[in-house]
């Protein structure tokens, strides 16, 4: 498997780009290849998770065909996501597929989420395909909190693979969930790390995906909070840049360096949303909060030609929901959707 083609001679649909039910113009997917992950972050995945059997997980060539699919409906904007990307064998072939669609102008942008785990031994090949900028996870720069959080001694192997990925020319934007009582006294520390370094941080809240082996309650930080203790230390300056997600970015006026809160409990940001996800098993859910989602995998497996994939997308996106529903609290104990975030795609 030396190459793909992810862009067939089907230039007709190019005009008929993907508009939701609420007016919004679908332009960017989020694409998991795999569900596997070398950590095992506490609100993530219980310790003791069931991977998906490999048959039932879409090819490299499967998800270069869908990937290509939405890219020719007008997505101009796709990221890898895991699990942990970057153990799934064959994820450069698929990166350096869509780097050409990059630099053949049909894709504005190929981003990475990863957790920098593998970063080092694959940082100079992500750059040289056509990413220009990664986010990594990262919730804490104690090596016990890192242990106890991600229950892996792993934090070199991540420090070493952010320091590679810098030497490569990748920016880098360090995501950090916040977390009552495990990192929340640690957020000034890696600010200042991360834009020591030129790097950006966005501050995210728990989300209440999937079953874990810890009740998230007890961790949610709503940054609302955060966000004023904060500007008790520093000067938070607002400013318009966007990258296309959910972040809402200020500057900080003593670092220098740009500050994101995404914040899907205390201030959702649904009435923008112009995502979908793909997990590795072909279903494309059209809100990160719900259980809707449509069958790709299957559809594929059975035959279905160029046309039937647009018109199962079509499809699909005329049933993207307004908003998600997620809730955090003592009255609702389960949590909102009972997929983990690593079986969705981050």
């Amino acid at each position: 498997m030396s190459s793909l083609i992810l862009y067939p001679s089907r230039e007709a649909a190019l005009h008929r780009p993907l508009i939701d039910p609420y007016g919004r113009t679908v332009s960017y997917l989020r694409v998991s290849v795999t569900d596997r992950c070398d950590l095992r972050c506490a609100y993530c995945m219980p310790e003791r998770m069931s991977f998906l059997p490999r048959r039932d997980l879409l090819t490299i060539e499967e998800l270069a065909r869908l990937t290509g699919a939405f890219i020719r409906r007008g997505v101009r904007k796709v990221r890898i996501t895991g699990g942990e990307p970057l153990v799934r064998k064959g994820v450069g072939v698929l990166i350096a597929a869509l780097g050409h669609e990059v630099k053949a102008g049909r894709l504005d942008e190929l981003t990475l989420t990863t957790n920098a785990t593998q970063l080092e031994d694959h940082a100079a090949a992500i750059a040289s395909a056509g990413v220009k900028r990664i986010n990594v996870s990262l919730d804490t720069l104690d090596p016990n909190v890192f242990e106890r959080l991600t229950r892996r001694p792993l934090l070199p192997d991540v420090m070493r693979g952010i320091e590679a990925a810098a030497a490569a020319g990748l920016f880098i934007k360090i995501n950090v969930v916040a977390l009552k009582g495990v990192n929340e006294r640690e957020i000034p520390e890696i600010i200042a790390f991360a834009h020591g370094r030129g790097h950006d941080v966005s501050l995210i809240e728990v989300m209440p995906l999937g079953d874990v082996d810890e009740d998230r309650i007890d961790h949610y930080l709503p940054l609302s909070a955060v966000r004023d203790e904060l500007a008790q230390r520093w000067t938070l300056e607002p400013i318009a840049f966007r990258t296309g997600g959910p972040s809402r970015y200020v500057r900080v006026r003593e670092t220098g360096g740009r500050l994101g809160f995404i914040t899907p409990l205390t201030q959702n940001f649904c009435g923008g949303c112009n995502r979908v996800r793909l997990t590795c098993t072909g279903r494309l859910y059209m809100c990160l909060g719900q259980n809707d989602a449509a069958d790709f995998r299957t559809l594929m497996r059975e035959g279905a030609d160029d046309a039937a994939i647009d018109a199962a997308i079509d499809e699909a996106i005329g049933r993207k929901p307004k908003g998600h529903e997620f809730r955090i609290d003592r009255r609702c104990a389960a949590p909102s959707v009972a997929r983990t975030m690593s079986a969705t795609g981050g």
